[in-house]
This record gives C-alpha cells, sequence and structure tokens, in this order.
C-alpha cells in the first residue's frame, strides 16, 4: 500500500437532538460568541429563539451577524473590521455552506490586520500562519461539507469574477455539531442541489488519483448512505431518517475532499461560479452527469482501469447488486443513467437557466483546472460537457 497523509476532522457531534449540546459546547471556549446565520430563516423556523436562550442561560454573551449568498471578500473584510475590537472567543456559523465559509473565513482573519484577499489562492501574495479564533460549524444544509474541511470558498461575481479558497489545515472547525432536526425546513430545491453537491463531493474524491483506502471507505460509506435518501430528503422533508443519511453523506463528502481532492466538475464550478451568480449545488447537480460519462469515455480510450472499476463499483452499489470485475461496461453505465435518473427527478436547472450562453464557454474553460481527475481533459472535452447542459 502507498503511503498518505490524513488531515485531521473536527470533534464530530451528530445525531437528532445534538443542538441541546450548544451551550456546553459554546462555553468551553469562552464567554462572547459572535454567531453568524444566513438571512431570516433560522429565526423563521424558531431555533434562533432556542439557541440564544440557551447561550444567554450559560452567561454566555451574544454578537450576530448576518450573512446572505456567497460570501465576498468585501463582505469579510467588513465584518471583521466590525468585530476585531472586540474580545471574541468563539466563531458559530450556523447555516449552510456559505454561511459556514463565512464564519470560518472570519475566525481566521480577525487575529489578523489584513484584507483577506491577500491570502486567497491565487489571488493573494501571503500566506496564512493559520492562527484563528476557535470556529464551531452547525450546518442547516446537507452539501458542501464545509463543517469538515480545511478551507472557506469566497467570490467576487462578475466579468472578472472568481470563487477561491482561504485554506489552511488549521481551518477545519473545532466542532461540527450535525442535527438532522436543524435540516427539516431546508426547502426542496436547495436540498436538491446540496444534495448533488455531496454526491459529486462523494464521488470525485472516491476516483481521485489522491485517494487512500481512508478515502475510498468514507467515500464509499457515504454514497451507501445517501442512496436511497436523497429523493426523500428532497419530496419529503420531514423524513429524518432520510435527514440524518444525507447530514452524514454531506459530512463525509467533506471529509474526503479534503484528503482526496475533486475533479473536474468542481474544476468547472470555480470560474462559473465566478462569473456568474449560480448556486454551487447546481453547478455540481447539473453537470456531474455528463462529466461522469466524459470521464468514463477517455478512461475507457486511455486504459484508465482502475478509476473505470471504481467507477463501476459505484454504479454497482447504486444498483444494489454486487460488484463483479467482468461487469465494468454495464456498472459504469447505470451510474451515469442514475445520476441523469436523479437531475431529471430532482429538476436541476441548466447552465442556460443563470444567463449562460455559448458565446461564455470559451472563457470558462480558459480558466477550468481539472484538479484531481482521473483521467486528463483536453479544451474540447471540457467545452462539450458545458454544451450539453446549456
Amino acid at each position: 500500500m502507498d503511503s498518505f497523509t490524513f488531515y485531521r476532522t473536527p470533534r464530530i457531534i451528530f445525531g437528532a437532538g445534538s443542538l441541546n449540546d450548544i451551550d456546553r459546547i459554546v462555553s468551553s471556549f469562552g464567554s462572547t460568541v459572535l454567531i453568524v446565520s444566513g438571512g431570516s430563516s433560522l429565526k423563521a423556523s424558531g431555533r434562533w429563539d432556542l439557541i440564544a436562550d440557551k447561550l444567554r442561560k450559560s452567561s454566555i454573551e451574544l454578537l450576530a451577524l448576518s450573512v446572505s449568498g456567497e460570501p465576498s471578500p468585501d463582505q469579510i473584510d467588513d465584518a471583521v473590521a466590525h468585530y476585531r475590537e472586540r474580545e471574541i472567543s468563539a466563531v458559530l456559523s450556523i447555516g449552510g455552506g456559505s454561511v459556514i465559509d463565512a464564519g470560518k473565513a472570519i475566525s481566521a482573519m480577525l487575529p489578523l490586520g489584513d484584507s483577506v484577499t491577500a491570502y486567497l489562492e491565487d489571488i493573494g501574495d501571503k500566506k496564512h500562519s493559520g492562527m484563528k479564533i476557535p470556529f464551531i460549524a452547525v450546518p442547516t444544509t446537507s452539501g458542501t461539507g464545509s463543517e469538515a474541511t480545511k478551507n472557506a470558498v469566497l467570490s467576487s461575481v462578475g466579468t472578472a469574477g472568481y470563487k477561491k479558497s482561504l485554506r489552511h489545515d488549521n481551518f477545519v472547525p473545532d466542532v461540527a455539531l450535525i442535527d438532522p432536526e436543524l435540516i427539516v425546513s431546508c426547502p426542496g430545491h436547495v436540498s436538491a442541489a446540496c444534495g448533488m453537491d455531496a454526491f459529486t463531493q462523494l464521488l470525485e474524491a472516491y476516483v481521485s488519483p489522491q485517494s487512500s483506502p481512508y478515502t475510498d471507505a468514507l467515500a464509499y460509506s457515504g454514497i451507501a448512505c445517501m442512496k436511497e435518501s436523497l429523493i426523500p430528503a428532497c419530496t419529503t422533508p420531514e423524513d429524518i431518517h432520510a435527514r440524518a443519511s444525507m447530514a452524514y453523506a454531506a459530512l463525509t463528502s467533506g471529509v474526503v475532499l479534503a484528503n482526496a481532492g475533486l475533479g473536474i466538475v468542481h474544476g468547472l464550478a470555480s470560474p462559473i461560479g465566478g462569473f456568474f451568480p449560480i448556486p454551487h449545488g447546481v453547478v455540481c447537480g447539473t453537470l456531474v452527469g455528463v462529466a461522469t460519462k466524459r470521464n468514463i469515455e477517455r478512461l475507457r480510450d486511455t486504459g484508465g482501469e482502475i478509476a473505470l472499476r471504481k467507477y463501476a463499483r459505484i454504479g454497482a452499489l447504486l444498483a444494489n447488486r454486487e460488484y463483479r470485475e467482468g461487469d465494468i461496461d454495464r456498472s459504469c453505465r447505470f451510474l451515469v443513467e442514475r445520476i441523469e435518473q436523479w437531475i431529471d427527478e430532482l429538476q436541476i436547472p441548466r447552465l442556460a437557466a443563470y444567463g449562460i450562453t455559448q458565446s461564455d464557454l470559451e472563457r470558462i474553460v480558459e480558466k477550468t483546472g481539472i484538479k484531481n481527475n482521473p483521467v486528463d481533459l483536453v479544451s474540447d472535452d471540457i467545452r462539450n460537457i458545458l454544451l450539453e447542459r446549456l
């Protein structure tokens, strides 16, 4: 077996009712907490009052910040400037992946005096020391796995836009509290996009050349857990078993992407999300089927047997049958068919729904990296992936 490195994970508290531990967890870090949440959904659900009351009863001072949409460098800089003089003992993010990324970036930048832009990959020219304010992640969606990753994705959307990461091994949350009851109120279309994002991350990490036996086992278990739960979680939101299964899948997707990396779908998601105001989960959900099909075709051309067998194992898993070595073609074909079935059933929009046209493809292709894709793709491959989902 080749050697591998496995990065640390958060302290994970998982299960229905886990939110009841929030006061004990926060108080272990100190007496002043900055709570980062998204919009008004948390307050509308009634959970905000529950959380605030529990924390105040533990003599914790609450500071509150709301963020909407995917966080930008300017939003992070403004928040840090506003709260830098306060003696904050912990940052607590309660929300979807964007909210968790915002809190993660704020916790990382509070000890520093610079703009976060100076530390973004491929944008800035400085390296972060890893010093941060303790950070607690409480997801209310099941998608990005940001509750287990070491990076915060920030976006500057426009013609010269970008999506880039603030990254350091120390940025993994100190605690990830995952309570499926918090996810029940997540709308169906959001659950669908988030669920397809989690699946994409699990699949891309599983076939990544940087995968290991450890990440393979986690990715496989995540897909096994979500294969019967994705549709119910989006169509029967009160199904707590489906919500818990998807929460586990999202968590494991974050762990494996942090350790094995991702592929062409996320290589495309970066420029697309920088140029257009399109949700990250929609990009992943709409492209994962055609990208997987193109990867399989290229792997057949190049003799990439290891990755082909991995794709086939996932196809057999989704088909509820035992994988056999001589069954690669059928299992790979079923994998693509099942992904396409999910995309249709969940009504994942095409790229054109967000204003992307054929004239935009060249600049997207130019800025796309294949990351840890299992096979090299050329510009024509990438362009055709986009064309199929315009």
